[in-house]
């Protein structure tokens, strides 16, 4: 894998990171943009570096599939009588795998995921619309 496609694969990341922190970010909860872009970055730049030194990826993976589940739980608060965070663990969870994807090169697979979690977390602002 040459430079540019490392780079570009990087750089995708942190877009689609953005794209998906900034739905986050709007409905003001703990992780938004910085967080998803980082998260998306980190698992990409992961994978890349697994590739590169001919690692086990599936090791790689379920690495950082456990990584940000300590984050993911990070995220996830008790108040009162309910339970708040599950759908921003989520989102972080559904980043990472894009962060994967982008990382072994499969850019449809993370652009299409992408489009499809950003649907999913704007849906909750089209339907309470629709409710009200």
């Amino acid at each position: 894998m040459s430079l540019i496609d490392q780079i570009i694969r990087l750089i995708l990341a942190v877009i689609l990171g953005l794209a998906i922190g900034f739905e986050r970010e709007r409905a003001h909860k703990p992780a938004g943009l910085r967080t998803h872009m980082l998260v998306c970055l980190g698992s990409c730049l992961f994978t890349i570096v697994s590739l590169r030194f001919s690692l086990d990826p599936a090791r790689i993976a379920a690495g950082i599939v456990a990584g940000i589940g300590f984050i993911g739980a990070g995220a996830i608060i008790a108040e009162r009588e309910k339970i708040v965070g599950i759908t921003t663990a989520a989102s972080l969870w559904v980043t990472s795998a894009i962060g994967l994807a982008l990382g072994i090169g499969d850019y449809i697979l993370a652009v299409i995921a992408a489009a499809l979690t950003v649907l999913i977390l704007f849906s909750r602002t089209i339907f309470k619309k629709e409710i009200s």
